[in-house]
């Protein structure tokens, strides 16, 4: 049985919300994964928002890291926090040339001190969330949790892995786990987004809000208005999401997913000129493939296709690269070409990325690349695994209406497109205007 009525308790009880009552990305409509919550480095420190030193620079501290690792080089601890710190550069920086990196330190670590090395363990359970080898990293952080059951981090990474396999289960329980041993940034945001995840987007905001009010560095504190102010993107609150990614930038000028959020709220309130500006200023600062794909679709839907098809050909250059750094991502492959490529070179990504993890993101992407080969009966089964746990998600709902629709299920079809664009009316900029058109041909 599920422990959010527990998780929720201790929430209360850390930061004193008592008031949950009934006691929970982005502008594409594609849920933000858990694994963009903050993970920790291997000694604990939080790297929610693109820091982790005093001095906020994370160049800075891998530098006087490494010289200091000249002088030790034995130093199995040292090595296991410079391997955490090459992830979470790889993060903010969308260069996976990090990951390499990451793996000699942390297996250096390992061969180090080979015995009980929670550090090592926890920052290749990271590093393997990074790249997309959830299984991997879910074995990683459960060894490092036998080997030693207060080490924190490690339920954070085991949280992030449990939750992308489909474990639901699993997963608020590594998140309650967390909770219990460490109340804050990195445990509240991820019980927001196991609330959200479950259709509970006033308690996740709640969370987000203790998380919040606990945070003192500044990119922390922007970490956590970021994620509220995708919550309200997400819930079709645009100028209220627009806002928070504005306050977001106020407290860490540096936030980039700040400055994407901004550009696509900008989007859905029909500021094109700024959405571009923003969006080409945050995939100038780190060119991640959500960012390039948003923004091609945003300058598609403007009639500028070639500029559009410049972006999809540097996400593909960005995929290439990650896949040589041993990233997975059949994923985001699908995804991007079920709408915008090869709908059966999509089916056949996202059939192998659903033998590896079957949880709701995965459903809904075979079943929209199904939908474009015209497997609609096959795609309405995995469609409705996707609304399973009861996300209110608005591309959720257009897939699931739009494949009905096809298999001439005009009712079901009409309460699908109307909820899709109920929960947020500008959930994409090509595919919401097809919801619309539709629903008013079934009208």
């Amino acid at each position: 049985m599920r422990r959010l009525p527990l998780l929720l308790t201790t929430i209360a009880l850390c930061g004193g919300l008592a008031a949950f009552g009934a006691l929970d990305r982005t502008g594409t409509g594609v849920p933000r994964p858990a694994a963009d919550t903050a993970l920790p480095a291997a000694d604990g420190t939080r790297l929610p928002g693109g820091r982790s030193a005093p001095d906020g620079s994370l160049t800075r501290t891998i530098t006087a890291d490494q010289q200091r690792l000249r002088q030790l080089p034995a130093d199995a601890a040292l090595w296991a926090r410079l391997g955490a710190e090459y992830v979470e550069q790889a993060r903010l920086t969308a260069d996976p040339a990090y990951y390499p990196k990451a793996e000699e330190a942390l297996h250096r670590s390992l061969a180090l001190a080979p015995q009980a090395n929670a550090d090592a363990l926890t920052g290749l359970g990271a590093l393997a969330n990074a790249r997309h080898l959830f299984d991997q990293a879910r074995e990683f952080a459960e060894q490092a949790v036998t080997a030693s059951p207060a080490h924190w981090p490690a339920y954070a990474v085991l949280a992030d892995a449990r939750t992308q396999l489909g474990d639901d289960t699993g997963a608020t329980e590594a998140v309650q786990q967390l909770l219990d041993r460490r109340p804050g940034t990195a445990s509240f945001t991820r019980a927001a987004y196991d609330l959200e995840q479950h259709g509970r987007t006033d308690e996740a905001r709640a969370a987000l809000r203790q998380a919040l009010d606990g945070a003192y560095d500044p990119a922390d504190r922007a970490f956590c208005q970021y994620q509220i102010a995708e919550l309200d993107r997400n819930s079709g609150r645009a100028d209220d999401a627009l806002t928070g990614y504005r306050q977001a930038l106020r407290t860490d000028p540096d936030h980039t997913p700040a400055l994407a959020g901004q550009a696509r709220a900008e989007a859905a309130l029909g500021r094109n000129d700024d959405a571009l500006r923003d969006y080409a200023a945050a995939v100038a600062r780190v060119p991640l493939p959500q960012y390039l794909l948003e923004l091609g679709e945003l300058q598609e839907s403007l009639g500028h296709p070639e500029q559009a098809q410049e972006q999809y050909r540097l996400l593909a250059a960005e995929q290439r690269l990650a896949a040589a750094n041993g990233v997975v991502d059949d994923l985001t492959l699908g995804q991007f070409q079920a709408d915008h490529g090869d709908p059966a070179e999509a089916v056949r990504l996202l059939r192998a990325e659903w033998a590896r993890r079957q949880n709701v993101l995965v459903a809904d992407a075979l079943a929209w690349a199904l939908h474009r080969t015209s497997a609609d009966a096959e795609a309405l089964d995995l469609a409705r695994r996707a609304q399973a746990h009861g996300w209110h998600n608005a591309l959720f709902r257009y897939h699931l209406g739009t494949i009905e629709h096809a298999l001439g299920r005009t009712d079901d079809a009409r309460t699908h497109l109307t909820e899709a664009l109920t929960i947020d009316p500008a959930f994409n900029p090509l595919q919401a205007p097809l919801a619309r058109s539709v629903l008013a041909t079934l009208r």
